[in-house]
């Protein structure tokens, strides 16, 4: 169950919901008594449908302190706040940690206004598919790999053989497709042009006074700044402020 922490008390029927993705964006599943979750996908979910829900909720202020993730999580995060700012019409401000990276980015776009720290590593802007090949190295021990296959690129990617140059076409063309609607969603979300997105687009990491030049954040400020930013600009100034919590403690 999601609980709510009072932050900064004031007017309850006008509420400042502040909401924080740390930790890579992946959806690892719950904690348990063995291990925890830095990030936990389905829990912010939550928090993201109560936001919806709630009318008493005039402004969101979503912190983001993550190095990326998938890309999945990352447009459902994504496609989430999206739906807060149609059906809503409420501000959302990003206040960026020491990293909004990658997918850290992705999911701050939308925002009607981004801050950044000085110190902010953000950025990083594209996709990625990395693997291993150790068919050599397995070679120089003596290891032979017996495959059985029902088509010619079951194996492909494996780690066991290199890529064909039809099989690195393959996966180039999804990772392209991917990067096309990671810079349109920058394109929409900061009223650039894609020459513009794209001149920074390539991978690069920025700082955050780099990424104020570049037009990818609007301000430089903390995360008290940008509370108070979005207090002044849309008078919420005696609103409450509060954060979402999984226990009543």
């Amino acid at each position: 169950l999601t609980y709510e922490n009072v932050v900064e008390t004031g007017d309850l029927t006008n509420r400042i919901a502040h909401l924080t993705v740390d930790g890579v964006i992946q959806d690892v599943g719950e904690p348990s008594i063995w291990e925890t979750v830095d990030y936990n996908h389905q829990q912010f979910m939550e928090q993201l449908d109560a936001v919806l829900e709630d009318d008493t909720i005039k402004g969101v202020v979503l912190s983001v302190n993550t190095p990326g993730g998938g890309v999945i999580e990352s447009e459902e995060i994504y496609q989430k706040l999206l739906k807060i700012k149609e059906e809503k019409q409420i501000p959302i401000y990003v206040s960026m940690g020491s990293m909004a990276a990658s997918g850290g980015y992705y999911i701050s776009a939308p925002a009607d206004k981004i801050f950044a720290q000085r110190e902010t590593i953000t950025g990083s802007i594209g996709v990625i598919m990395q693997s291993i090949n150790y068919g050599k190295l397995a070679e120089n021990f003596g290891v032979e790999f017996e495959t059985i296959k029902s088509g010619e690129h079951k194996d492909m990617f494996g780690g066991v053989r290199p890529s064909t140059k039809e099989e690195l076409a393959m996966l180039q063309e999804m990772i392209d497709e991917s990067y096309e609607h990671f810079v349109d969603i920058i394109e929409a979300g900061r009223n650039m042009s894609e020459a513009q997105v794209k001149k920074v687009a390539d991978g690069r990491v920025l700082g955050g006074t780099q990424a104020l030049r570049a037009g990818l954040v609007d301000e430089i400020g903390n995360e008290e700044a940008t509370i108070n930013a979005l207090r002044k600009d849309f008078g919420l100034e005696d609103a409450a402020l509060f954060e979402y919590t999984m226990d009543t403690s």
